[in-house]
């Protein structure tokens, strides 16, 4: 929201600075982001006077302009159709920066001729996109004065980030409330006076809308006028919308877009002989069209609010008008329009249409229902005074919503809420000075909530209005109490897991990723994803319009974007929530990585590989690890989701019911659906699911336990039958450390070959392991590896069934 320093005095009262104006503001939670100062970026910019208009003596397309400064007469060589003698202009001398190019004018020919100066156009003064014609100066404007002087923009301008839930802020009336309220001025914004009508609006308008789609434009307000001109604005009204950044288009125009910034209250004019019948408010029916005066052209779907006559849509309801209806320089009767449009279907219609205005900006944001008949009023007055004419009786249909509203409110809560004592009296001022009104009940009082308030709705947001305009930097700072002489710990065991997590996979060389917790319905679908609670009622765009039920498909996205721009081997992870469904059980944090491409450097030696399964599973060990997993007795089975590729991709898991992780090569058709060329593995690591540690007795570090004699490697090989896996084969082993004679440790126990075909029966295979045995007691004899390796034999033959091979 940008407005000038002196349209905020015409609403306020005050002899503040800008600076304080500015300070203020951001106490009451409307941040300053900049104050634009055009006056000082505009200072060599004047009004030239075209004496002479010849045209160049070597380009047809480019006139030498004489021109007089008013300190001096010079050449000027222009490439504008509308440069004339006697017209006045926009003169820059040479050595000035052009804001709209960022270029310095130098001294230098054009086609031999040399011009010294330059007559600029809006887009070259940062005014507008127009660069066809230069500016034309009113013929009073005097010759050599400040442009930004003459064309009213050497008033500073604040530009104020306003937050969604303040729609009364987008306009100058409700910030100069508020600062009205803080104690820095009076509000002086003078009351508006209805104008009678002197005939019958020529048109009627309906509301068609069934009664569970009433909401959709509620109360719908117009006027007729006859024998108005429709010209240009006045200086004044064109230096006011130049000051903010709005290009002047026409009087009427220009009228309602003061009246949308000046009250937040959006206006439309049609051109009355234009309309075909009268007006009726209605749903749009697929198949409809509107040609809108953005010259686009929207195809409508179902549901959304148009404004119709009877030959069919003239404009959509809040968000932009049609070109069918548009007044123009030759319009000589209108229509104007003040109606309520539902934020959300105003939303939606602007969303899936990609239209963005102004008035879409505020209806959204919600209108003051209060403000329609006085913003008709006010624009009423001024389309009398600025394009003469006559103005019809007020029609109008539908009902202005009741927003009355109490609210019981404890000034004491201001002290327990916001821990700054504030007294009653002071409290009811304040809320008073923002438009609240309140009836005394003794501890408790009964408050009203303005019509412009939607924002306001229990008790707890009245404590924060007195606490924002009291001002929060009165809130005394307290020091916290401690419970006890040492502080708890500030990170959670969830968050150093977390913490920990990235550190491994960055070591890794995984690059970290943050992505959207939104992706579109079918990549939801495909990942599990989809349900109905899941969807966003009010999502940022079409393709982000579910919560992600993983993590993969926006890594597999992010990696199918770098793939297209020639990076092709990638290693991305991402660490953060994921929704199985609404509840807040159904959130959970996940860490989950991508590899794609090939793995290890260019050399003669070891030449790169493509990734497979074993890289995912490698990644996601090293994570359960780093986390202090039991990984010796973790199990993989084969029941990996449907994105997974089958029979190259696994669960990992702790006990029979436990999910710690699932990995694999990502399947085909998923990646298809990706537009990524594969193979792309990947894994997910539940991290919520992960054992929490165990609090241990002292923080101090276990003894290393070395031991002074050799060990000891032995291999076996087991025929077992197909479908035992090498994990269980392996945790068979693995159940004997430190139990087996003489208390060895089985420092290392590996699978180095698998083997089927001649020699092996059908149905079975060959399962060869190493195992590293390390004495603690003493040198294992050759009586002692005998008997440690009957019991491996032993334990393997009763967890599988197998047999030692011969």
């Amino acid at each position: 929201m940008k407005l000038a320093l002196s349209w905020l005095r015409e609403h306020l009262q005050t002899d503040a600075a800008l600076d304080t104006i500015c300070d203020r503001l951001t106490m009451l939670g409307l941040e300053v982001e900049d104050v634009i100062d055009r006056g000082g970026e505009l200072a060599a910019f004047t009004v030239g006077h075209v004496k002479e208009v010849v045209p160049h003596p070597n380009a047809d397309r480019l006139t030498l302009c004489t021109v007089d400064t008013g300190a001096e007469v010079v050449d000027v060589i222009c490439g504008a159709p509308n440069a004339r003698a006697g017209m006045k202009g926009v003169f820059a001398p040479i050595g000035t920066t052009i804001p709209g190019t960022g270029l310095t004018l130098e001294k230098k020919a054009i086609r031999g001729v040399t011009g010294y100066g330059m007559l600029c156009s809006e887009r070259e003064m940062g005014l507008s996109d127009n660069h066809d014609t230069i500016i034309e100066l009113a013929d009073d404007a005097p010759v050599g004065a400040p442009f930004a002087e003459v064309a009213g923009l050497d008033d500073p301008v604040i530009d104020i980030a306003v937050t969604p839930d303040r729609s009364d802020c987008l306009g100058v009336q409700g910030i100069a409330r508020d600062l009205a309220a803080a104690g820095l001025g009076r509000l002086i914004t003078p009351p508006v006076t209805p104008v009678a009508g002197t005939f019958r609006s020529p048109i009627g308008v309906r509301l068609a809308f069934e009664s569970e789609t009433a909401d959709a434009c509620p109360f719908f307000a117009g006027r007729a006028f006859r024998g108005i001109t429709n010209g240009a604005s006045p200086t004044w009204l064109q230096q006011r919308l130049l000051g903010v950044g709005l290009r002047p288009i026409s009087a009427l125009v220009d009228i309602t877009n003061l009246i949308t910034l000046d009250r937040a209250r959006p206006l439309h004019v049609f051109d009355l002989d234009a309309l075909a019948g009268g007006i009726h408010v209605r749903l749009s029916r697929s198949g409809e069209s509107l040609a809108a005066l953005n010259d686009r052209d929207y195809d409508l779907d179902d549901g959304m609010c148009v404004v119709a006559d009877s030959e069919g849509p003239v404009a959509l309801g809040g968000v932009i008008g049609g070109t069918s209806t548009g007044c123009t320089e030759e319009t000589t009767a209108l229509f104007l329009e003040a109606a309520l449009f539902d934020p959300k279907r105003t939303a939606a219609t602007g969303r899936k249409l990609s239209i963005d205005s102004d008035a879409r900006y505020r209806f959204e944001r919600g209108v003051d229902p209060a403000g329609t008949l006085p913003g008709l009023e006010l624009a009423t007055g001024l389309i009398l005074d600025i394009c003469g004419g006559e103005a019809s009786e007020v029609v109008t249909a539908g009902t202005v919503p009741d927003q009355t509203r109490r609210i019981a409110f404890r000034p004491s809560r201001v002290h327990a809420l916001g821990g700054l004592d504030v007294v009653k009296d002071e409290s009811v001022a304040i809320l008073r000075a923002l438009g609240f009104d309140s009836r005394d009940r003794g501890a408790t009082l009964s408050v009203s909530v303005p019509s412009w308030r939607p924002d306001i709705d229990g008790e707890a947001d009245l404590v924060e209005e007195v606490l924002r305009v009291k001002g929060f930097d009165h809130i005394p700072a307290v020091s916290m109490t401690r419970g006890h002489a040492l502080a708890t710990p500030a990170v959670t065991a969830g968050q150093r897991r977390v913490r920990w997590t990235r550190r491994v996979l960055v070591s890794r060389g995984l690059d970290e990723c943050v992505t959207w917790s939104f992706l579109s319905e079918t990549e939801a679908e495909s990942f599990g994803g989809g349900a109905p609670e899941l969807r966003l009622d009010n999502p940022i765009s079409a393709e982000l319009t579910d919560m992600r039920p993983s993590l993969l498909p926006n890594l597999l996205a992010a990696a199918a974007r770098n793939v297209a721009r020639g990076t092709g081997d990638l290693a991305l992870f991402e660490v953060g929530p994921q929704y199985a469904d609404d509840s807040p059980e159904g959130q959970s944090t996940a860490a989950t990585g991508i590899r794609r491409g090939r793995i290890g450097a260019r050399h003669w030696l070891a030449p790169p590989r493509e990734v497979d399964a074993f890289d995912a599973k490698a990644d996601a060990i090293a994570v359960l690890d780093a986390l202090a997993a039991p990984t010796a007795r973790l199990t993989v089975t084969a029941d990996a989701p449907d994105w997974y590729h089958p029979g190259r991709s696994g669960v990992i898991r702790l006990g029979p019911k436990n999910a710690l992780a699932r990995f694999g090569e990502i399947h085909p058709a998923v990646l298809g659906d990706m537009d990524l060329a594969g193979p792309v593995v990947g894994f997910e690591i539940a991290l919520d699911n992960l054992p929490k540690p165990k609090p241990k007795a002292t923080k101090a570090r276990a003894v290393a336990k070395l031991s002074d004699f050799p060990a000891v490697e032995r291999d076996f090989a087991f025929l077992v039958a197909g479908e035992v896996t090498a994990e269980k084969l392996l945790g068979a082993v693995r159940s004997l450390d430190g139990k087996a004679p003489h208390k060895v440790a089985f420092k290392a126990v590996s699978l180095f070959d698998v083997y089927t075909g001649q020699g092996v029966p059908q149905g079975m295979k060959s399962m060869a392991i190493s195992v590293v045995l390390q004495p603690f007691e003493n040198t294992l004899t050759d009586a002692d590896i005998q008997r440690i390796s009957d019991a491996i034999i032993a334990q393997v033959a009763k967890s599988t069934g197998a047999t030692l091979r011969t």
